[in-house]
This record gives C-alpha cells, sequence and structure tokens, in this order.
C-alpha cells in the first residue's frame, strides 16, 4: 500500500511516540485522524503539526465538541473503552475522509503494581484500554477495509509481552493479549486486511530522567543507545508499504529483547 494519499486513523496521537508517527506519515502524504483522551491534552498542536507536515499543506484547527479538524487531519476525543465512542470516531474519520487505509492502535495505558496488590479497578483498566480498545477499533474498521478490499491494521505491543517485568503483571497480559489478537485477526481479515504488530523497546523515556535511567536504557541495548520514536515510524512505514507481511510481531528495541 502506498502511505501518499492513504488514510491513517491512529489512536492517541496528540503526544509521545504516536505523535511522531502521525507527523512521520503526515510528511509522506498521508491524511490523518487521531484520537486523543482528555482536553488538556496537546491535541490542538498536534492537529496543526500534522496539517504542517503534510506536503503543501495549511490550516488553522477548527474545533467544536471534542472534535479538531484541518484541510489534511482529524482529532476526536474518544474513551476507546466505550463501543459507542469508538464508533463515533470512525464515523467521524469516515464524514471527513470517506475511507480508512490504516489503522494503527496505539492508545495505552502504563500501570505498574505489584501482582498482589492489583485491584480489580487497576486490572479491567489495563485490559480495557490496551486490548479492549484495539479489539473494538478493529472490528468497526475491519469490514470498512473489507469493503474496499484493502486494509492495514498495526497494533503497538511491548516487550512486556515477551518478557518477566516484575510489578506489571496486568499491563503484560494486557499487552500479550493484544499479540495473540494480531494473530488472529492476520487470520480472520486475510487475505484483504494485513495484522501486524510492533513491540517497541526504550525509545521515549520520561522527561528529564535522571541519568540513572539513561544509563539503564543503554545498558539493556544490544547498540548501547536508546531509540527515538522515528526507529517506531520507520517500522510502521515498513509494515504498511510492504504487501506480503502479516500476522508478526517485530521488535524495535536495539536488542534489548536479547539482554
Amino acid at each position: 500500500m502506498e502511505i501518499k494519499g492513504s488514510v491513517v486513523l491512529i489512536t492517541g496521537a496528540a503526544q509521545r511516540v504516536a505523535h511522531d508517527v502521525a507527523i512521520y506519515l503526515a510528511e509522506r502524504g498521508a491524511k490523518i485522524a487521531f484520537s486523543y483522551y482528555t482536553p488538556d491534552e496537546p491535541w490542538e498542536q498536534t492537529l496543526n503539526e500534522i496539517e504542517a507536515a503534510f506536503p503543501q499543506g495549511s490550516g488553522t484547527a477548527v474545533s467544536n465538541r471534542g472534535v479538531g479538524e484541518t484541510p489534511h487531519a482529524l482529532a476526536v476525543q474518544t474513551e476507546i473503552r466505550d463501543a459507542a465512542q469508538v464508533r463515533r470516531l470512525v464515523d467521524e474519520t469516515i464524514k471527513k475522509f470517506g475511507r480508512i487505509d490504516v489503522l494503527i492502535n496505539s492508545a495505552s495505558v502504563w500501570l505498574k503494581t505489584p501482582f498482589l496488590e492489583i485491584t480489580e479497578e487497576q486490572w479491567d483498566l489495563a485490559l480495557d484500554v490496551n486490548l479492549k480498545g484495539p479489539f473494538l477499533l478493529s472490528q468497526v474498521v475491519a469490514p470498512l477495509m473489507l469493503a474496499q478490499k484493502s486494509g492495514v491494521i498495526i497494533n503497538i505491543s511491548d516487550l512486556s509481552a515477551f518478557q518477566v517485568w516484575p510489578s506489571y503483571a496486568h499491563h503484560a497480559a494486557s499487552k500479550a493479549g493484544l499479540v495473540s489478537l494480531t494473530k488472529y485477526m492476520a487470520t480472520e481479515l486475510a487475505p484483504d486486511i494485513r495484522v501486524n504488530a510492533i513491540a517497541p523497546g526504550t525509545v521515549l523515556l520520561p522527561p528529564n530522567p535522571t541519568p540513572e535511567k539513561v544509563k539503564w536504557a543503554t545498558d539493556h541495548s544490544v547498540l548501547k543507545r536508546v531509540g527515538t520514536p522515528q526507529d517506531v515510524a520507520h517500522l510502521a512505514d515498513f509494515l504498511i508499504t510492504n504487501d506480503f507481511v502479516t500476522g508478526s510481531v517485530y521488535f524495535v528495541d536495539g536488542g534489548r529483547s536479547l539482554v
């Protein structure tokens, strides 16, 4: 699939890694729709950055009732755990752009709690956002892709699906479930829809990381450096454009999974 001229729906792209992936794809001529969770996220800034990144793109964001738009970008406030809001996100995207070619399920929560202290509420939150959300989005978008006989779905997992991270049982369970869901969707939605997953390592440190955190991240990389969101974007590019790849999980971790 060509990125130029495609319509990409990406969740959680107001900030962090998904933000950079959205900008990268916009620079290559993709129209971008994205979800954000709360009004205090920098979604309007992201909307304008996406528009500015689009080749010859221009325009000032116009917003109402949680929806913002420019000529080549759309932002919709969405609770991805809610089926009705997921449907609204997809409907708004179709209303704006007429189709969805690529779905990137990136919105996620990170919860750290020792296993014996995980509450039912924390467990439900991790599973609902990290697994139920991608399921709901994919189930709504897939029929549209099947009707147009073309589509790509990319799920963003992480290394916790393959490694044991103490105090992240609920998070890891959600991401492992997403890997399994990826394989089932790839099988059941083929041949018209390709489904893959990306499992990033350390590609974005928290703001103002301590020297100890930087050293830890560097030491746990075979390449002895911290990655960048651009590394994830380059892999997303590959998964969109290579039409003979489906049902796979790709690590972009500098070899951290080997350490």
